[in-house]
């Protein structure tokens, strides 16, 4: 007896299931407990990033200015443009168009290496500048003869004076002078807040420098490693996966109308992509 047999609309049956939707269900309800326990990982990173951002805001409001927003909104609307191509992937096998089925595919995987070429320049100015994580965290900005400035861009330049320390690598600004505009919100630092929040009674209210770079500072880079990484692990999953299914079709599995593996791995494409929009929220914008 053969393991595997044929419905009516030529779709293929494993042994152990009745009919091709009873194969379909439980391929759908596998892949949902798989997305489930995926959720449950990353649900304890970002219970992790709203503890540490909580004890100690200072170091994520100066770790984020770090981070290159533009690059971020390109990677999220590369992966939005993939989460497009690869739910049309699924419409072209379940209407047996093959053509169409290797060009959506094909266009999810180069929005796929993109997001990762992107990736990569991030990454490269991080080490460049040493904002690593933990123990490689070694800022050395003047190596490279630029500033905080030219890192993070106009935000902080137009409010302080910049200022490189470079006998010790400390990041040091003087504070403007307060804006006339009676509109502009402003938050008063705690009285007894998290340490590197300057208290009211402080120096930095009479003019005086105070030091930019919190203690920890390597925290915020140690979990935005961490997020980012993890992702990424997960965007070179889904490459292959889709690298998989572009030689399944091109073997021709998907003629008969079979779509199961192709909806599985888009299902799994889109929660890449949905975890990714909430990193580019917490790390990129808030």
């Amino acid at each position: 007896m053969s393991d595997r047999e044929h419905s009516s609309d030529g779709l293929t049956v494993e042994h152990h299931f009745e009919n091709a939707d009873q194969q379909y269900q439980s391929a759908k309800l596998g892949m949902w407990i798989f997305l489930g326990t995926e959720i449950l990982f990353f649900g304890g990173l970002f219970v992790a990033y709203s503890v540490y951002r909580s004890n100690h805001p200072e170091i994520f409001v100066f770790g984020h200015h770090f981070l290159d927003k533009n690059l971020g909104a390109l990677n999220t609307v590369i992966l939005i443009c993939s989460s497009l191509t690869a739910a049309w992937a699924v419409r072209a096998a379940q209407l047996r168009q093959i053509g169409m089925l290797k060009l959506m595919i094909m266009l999810t995987i180069l929005c796929a290496f993109g997001f990762m070429g992107v990736k990569s320049v991030e990454y490269n100015g991080k080490w460049k500048h040493g904002l690593l994580w933990a123990g490689k965290y070694d800022p050395h900005l003047e190596d490279h003869g630029e500033t905080l400035h030219d890192i993070i861009g106009e935000e902080i330049a137009e409010e302080a004076h910049v200022e490189i320390v470079t006998e010790e690598t400390v990041v040091e600004v003087r504070p403007a002078q307060p804006a006339a505009d009676p509109d502009r919100s402003t938050i008063a630092p705690a009285a007894e807040g998290p340490a590197g929040l300057a208290a009211p009674d402080s120096a930095a209210t009479d003019g005086a420098e105070v030091e930019v770079e919190p203690a920890n500072a390597q925290t915020y880079f140690s979990i935005y490693f961490l997020l980012t990484g993890l992702h990424g692990i997960h965007v070179l999953g889904g490459i292959g996966a889709f690298i998989w299914l572009l030689l399944c079709a091109r073997r021709g599995d998907f003629d008969s109308g079979h779509f199961t593996r192709v909806d599985m791995v888009a299902l799994y494409w889109h929660l890449v992509d949905l975890i990714w929009i909430y990193l580019f929220l917490l790390l990129y914008l808030i």
